[in-house]
């Protein structure tokens, strides 16, 4: 919805001023600038990034529009899978863990955090690094090493993304003069003809510098703002994650873990101490 809105106020704006001055829609209809603009940065994106890039690059329109996915309620999720899973240790040992960490989609315990569960990455981390407290490893300043090495890692595969869109944004404006330098040529070679067609032609060629200027920053640009943000959502959820599971690591009981987890996260998002305090309590009366 907020990305329908966007779009909706800008078409608007652009187009309403512009008819509003007297100015008439359909001159703004060239067809063959739009293929030049178009054309060469699908080109251009196409050289300037990668196969796996390229393929990531297919799902972000449904990345745009369902924006950030990591509310209040999917905290209070996270954090309360995350009790239950320290709890557990609590009462029966790491090696409890085991049916729930090697076969994570037959887990009663993850099966309670369906959010939680249908996240793959999320999912894999924890197990992960569970799996290797289990084995023995749990010295806390070579996990957190090891955790923000990976989590860098996911974010320069997100970044590339976001890179590779902004890139887009910035070279549109260029292309734009190049359909516009283009349309000049064009009308200079039929320079015989009336002023009439002559300004058609021109105006025509103009068109060219105002859609590779209008693309860039009315879409492209605002495109990649709103994707660095969704990723950064994603990343502060892990790193959220992240914390939680080094605070057990290095002994705190369960309701201390989650506490570390939680304080890091945005105000917009963060439960409250009562909120979690009351997840909890449930979580442990179901039990």
């Amino acid at each position: 919805m907020r990305l329908i809105i966007g779009i909706v106020v800008i078409f608007a704006s652009v187009l309403g001023g512009y008819t509003m001055m007297g100015g008439k829609v359909l001159v703004l209809f060239q067809p063959y600038e739009f293929l030049v603009i178009l054309g060469a940065a699908a080109g251009a994106f196409v050289i300037g990034n990668t196969g796996p890039v390229l393929k990531q690059c297919l799902g972000i329109f449904s990345t745009l529009f369902k924006g950030p996915k990591y509310n209040k309620e999917a905290y209070i999720e996270l954090l309360g899978l995350q009790f239950s899973l320290f709890k557990l240790v609590q009462a029966k040992g790491i090696l409890a863990l085991e049916p729930h960490i090697e076969s994570p989609e037959t887990s009663t315990i993850f099966a309670r955090f369906p959010k939680f569960a249908a996240n793959h990455h999320a999912v894999e981390f924890t197990c992960d690094y569970l799996r290797m407290v289990t084995l023995g490893s749990n010295n806390v300043h070579e996990m957190d090493a090891l955790m923000d090495e990976e989590l860098e890692t996911h974010h320069q595969e997100n970044e590339r993304v976001v890179g590779a869109i902004q890139a887009l944004a910035d070279g549109t404006p260029a292309l734009g003069i190049v359909a516009a330098v283009l349309g000049v040529i064009n009308t200079m070679g039929s320079i015989s003809e009336p002023p009439a067609v002559l300004g058609h032609m021109i105006g025509g060629a103009l068109v060219g510098t105002f859609f590779g200027v209008f693309i860039a920053y009315g879409f492209f640009g605002p495109m990649a703002q709103s994707l660095k943000n969704i990723y950064e959502s994603e990343a502060k959820y892990l790193m959220s994650l992240k914390v939680g599971l080094l605070a057990h690591i290095s002994g705190q009981v369960p309701v201390m873990a989650i506490e570390f987890a939680r304080k890091g996260l945005m105000s917009e998002v963060r439960p409250t101490f009562a909120e979690i305090d009351q997840a909890t309590a449930d979580l442990t009366a179901a039990n």
